[in-house]
């Protein structure tokens, strides 16, 4: 009697150290991606500095240098010290600038992701729930701005809005907004077959709650990952805004206002250039390569054995 009693305590045990958690579950299936490890640390890295801008930034960002122009890097001929990563064409310090550079760039990004998530869920979830009311004709209008080339069209809204940081968000999220509300619709209309759907309409369940309690957490996993690779798309947009001259103005330091304004440079001064493009290069990368590893984190069907 007291070995069955031991057995049956012991059972429970078992179970708990058979099912890991989900938060334990999750990190299992994102760190075997050794580059989604090394991704997200990269990007710890350039949001901590991108926080800490004000004191770990060695100068102002707009502070000029009339003796320093285009300084070298130290490391290079004709470098200084006082200058890490050297100076630009009106002598202000890149390091600082790219520091503080990096604040802006992520926050763009994040607010243009958000403002494409939340209206692209929304008008996903009312195609879905709606497919002869409303779902054509969402769908209609997404595949109309899915026609135009990305950049193509986030110009052609800065042009009729005109530069600055509000519009460029606006741009960007809009470009973004048709991906959103395709794999919105496309995941809640496999959702709505299950049956647990079925169940909660059989209890009840109203418009609303089935729509944003029931269904959308089921969806999710893919929104997570794509929402990260549209940060990294993001950040490219802006950039490319910002040298074209339609998003960030100067003398606000920002990733792409500062290829803008390095371009004649480009073989006098390769510091000028370089160090910012491989800025942007590299945060891409990262969030890319995190993005991958969130993929197999969340996707059943990618999940590897532990």
């Amino acid at each position: 009697m007291s070995q069955n009693n031991a057995n049956a305590a012991a059972q429970p045990a078992d179970l708990a150290l058979s099912y890991p958690s989900p938060l334990k579950e999750f990190w299992q299936g994102f760190s075997h991606n050794k580059g989604a490890v090394a991704g997200l640390i990269f990007v710890a890295f350039i949001v901590s500095c991108a926080l800490l801008a004000p004191l770990i930034a060695p100068y102002s960002p707009i502070e000029q240098y009339r003796d320093h122009l285009l300084t070298p890097p130290a490391w290079a001929a004709g470098g200084s010290a006082q200058f890490l990563f050297g100076t630009d064409e009106l002598g202000r310090d890149i390091l600082s600038r790219l520091i503080h550079g990096a604040r802006l760039s992520l926050f763009i990004g994040l607010m243009s992701v958000v403002m494409a998530l939340i209206p692209g869920v929304i008008l996903g979830l009312l195609a879905a729930f709606f497919p002869k009311a409303l779902g054509a004709s969402i769908m209609r209008l997404m595949d109309i701005m899915m026609a135009l080339p990305s950049l193509l069209l986030a110009v052609a809204i800065m042009a009729i809005l005109g530069p600055g940081l509000t519009n460029a968000m606006i741009a960007i999220a809009t470009v973004s907004l048709p991906a959103y509300v395709r794999l919105t619709r496309a995941s809640a209309m496999t959702e709505l077959n299950r049956d647990y759907v079925v169940a909660s309409r059989v209890a009840g369940a109203g418009l609303l709650r089935l729509m944003f309690v029931t269904v959308l957490p089921n969806c999710m996993a893919p929104l997570i990952v794509h929402a990260t690779m549209s940060f990294s798309s993001a950040i490219l947009e802006i950039a490319a805004l910002g040298f074209l001259g339609l998003g960030v103005q100067p003398p606000t330091p920002e990733w792409g206002t500062m290829l803008a304004s390095a371009r004649d440079y480009i073989e006098s001064a390769w510091w000028v250039v370089t160090l910012p493009g491989l800025t942007i290069l590299l945060s891409v990368l990262a969030i890319n390569l995190m993005g991958d590893g969130l993929r197999d984190a969340l996707d059943p069907k990618l999940k590897r054995a532990a």
